[in-house]
């Protein structure tokens, strides 16, 4: 399934921070677990994460440090701060509030008003 690039921007901080929330991690293990926790339906590039990473820094939500583990390959390492912790409260209690919006109006929708999945 493609998701619109629009939903997958709105949905970048609060996943990064909830998936911080799990422990301290890298760069590509962040992708890594987008893609699980999405079920294979978010598959994000490089070119979206890191600057999403930077932002992140710079609204001090996250601290970054370069480490090389013991037999290992350098990388730089993020973890989630208690500002980080306190913006994704407020992200989750927002997202609620759309996700609520939205299931009180999709079960009214006929059927007949939407396409088949994969048609026009």
């Amino acid at each position: 399934m493609r998701i619109d690039k629009d939903l997958v921007a709105a949905s970048a901080s609060p996943l990064v921070l909830a998936i911080l929330c799990e422990g301290e991690t890298y760069g590509y293990a962040l992708l890594q677990r987008v893609r699980e926790v999405s079920g294979g339906d978010m598959e994000w590039a490089d070119g979206m994460l890191y600057p999403l990473l930077h932002r992140l820094e710079r609204q001090r939500w996250v601290t970054a440090d370069w480490r090389t583990p013991p037999g290992g390959r350098r990388r730089k390492y993020y973890a989630i701060t208690p500002e980080g912790r306190a913006a994704l409260a407020e992200q989750r209690r927002q997202w609620g509030a759309v996700v609520r919006a939205l299931e009180g109006v999709w079960p009214s929708l006929p059927s007949a008003a939407l396409p088949a999945p994969g048609g026009a």
